[in-house]
């Protein structure tokens, strides 16, 4: 693993200058009809689930055509307005609205808008525009995109997004990031953490040769490859850092036989590092009995009464057969 972790990624794009493009696509203003999800266990009352206690949900829909494919989103205000990423090459941006009793009960003020290349082109590339994960920091946004793997930071401007600022190493070698099954997962560290604010990359279903998963912490002083143990079928489609310093990683399964699964995994902080193979206790784990779906994107937030969120969102694949949610847990701290 050492020998791995020294070796840095090359982009498939060039980096563009920050001054270099000014153009952006046009910002789609989109109608977004939801319907509220009571219980998370289908046909039951129950509410807590482990160290988990749902509190309510959407499904969406929209008769724009772009609508759907949301692969990941982070909240720019807690539990309010968000930026997101669909894997078709989409920005999506809106506001989370609630009822009187604090529940999701819809979106206002939903837009989507293309992403551009280097040179400022839109491109309907999927090999390109394969959007996955999104972190968010001081105004800048950093995705991940697999298949044309890479890391790409922007500035983050819901009027226009434009190219990207530049492009990031990712320090997992190119040629171990497998077709479709690249880079899911983006997070910042915990400031104030071992980790000093550092983004960690977390790769869908690219397995090293004891068929654990591929990661990365990809600048500061503790830089490096680290991977994750794969448990069952479950491939890694997000994640996000708890205030303590644990990553929380979002999964998914799917086989014929069964449906589609998700689960809730949390990794210690002290897994996070160069050269380790980490793993963590799975805090929730749901099946089709659940108001579930393909689940990909997940942030974490303090509530103003300082509960600690956990929100979860699902990709459709413009699929008439799967749906667009958004599911919001409290994550119990005792």
């Amino acid at each position: 693993m050492t020998a791995v972790a020294l070796v840095s990624s090359a982009t498939v794009w060039t980096a563009a200058p920050a001054y270099a493009v000014a153009s952006a696509a046009a910002v789609e203003p989109i109608s977004v009809r939801s319907w509220p999800i009571r219980s998370f266990r289908i046909g039951s009352s129950q509410m807590r689930f482990g160290p988990l206690e749902f509190v309510g949900g959407l499904e969406m829909a929209s008769a724009a055509g772009d609508f759907g494919a949301l692969s990941a989103f982070r909240f720019l205000d807690p539990g309010g307005r968000f930026v997101g990423v669909a894997d078709t090459g989409f920005w999506f941006f809106g506001q989370l609205e609630r009822d009187a009793d604090g529940r999701p009960s819809g979106l206002a003020d939903f837009t989507m808008q293309q992403m551009v290349g280097p040179q400022g082109q839109v491109t309907a590339d999927k090999g390109r525009t394969d959007a996955e994960g999104l972190a968010v920091r001081d105004g800048v946004a950093t995705a991940t995109f697999e298949r044309a793997h890479r890391v790409s930071e922007y500035k983050l401007d819901p009027g226009g997004m434009k190219s990207q600022i530049r492009d990031l190493g990712y320090v997992i070698p190119p040629r171990e990031l497998r077709n479709n099954r690249g880079l899911e997962t983006i997070a910042y560290a915990p400031k104030d953490g071992p980790l000093a604010g550092a983004r960690v990359v977390v790769s869908e279903k690219s397995l090293d040769r004891n068929g654990d998963i591929f990661a990365a912490i990809i600048e500061g002083p503790g830089k490096g490859v680290f991977t994750v143990v794969r448990r069952g079928e479950f491939d890694i489609t997000d994640g996000a850092f708890l205030p303590d310093g644990d990553l929380l990683l979002l999964e998914r399964s799917y086989a014929i036989s069964r449906g589609v699964g998700m689960r809730l995994r949390r990794i210690p902080a002290g897994d996070i590092r160069k050269g380790a193979v980490a793993d963590g206790e799975i805090l929730l784990e749901a099946g089709m009995t659940y108001q579930i779906d393909n689940m990909e994107g997940l942030d974490v937030w303090r509530r103003a009464d300082g509960a600690l969120m956990v929100s979860l969102i699902s990709d459709d694949n413009h699929s008439i057969l799967q749906r667009n949610l958004y599911l919001e847990f409290i994550l119990q701290e005792d």
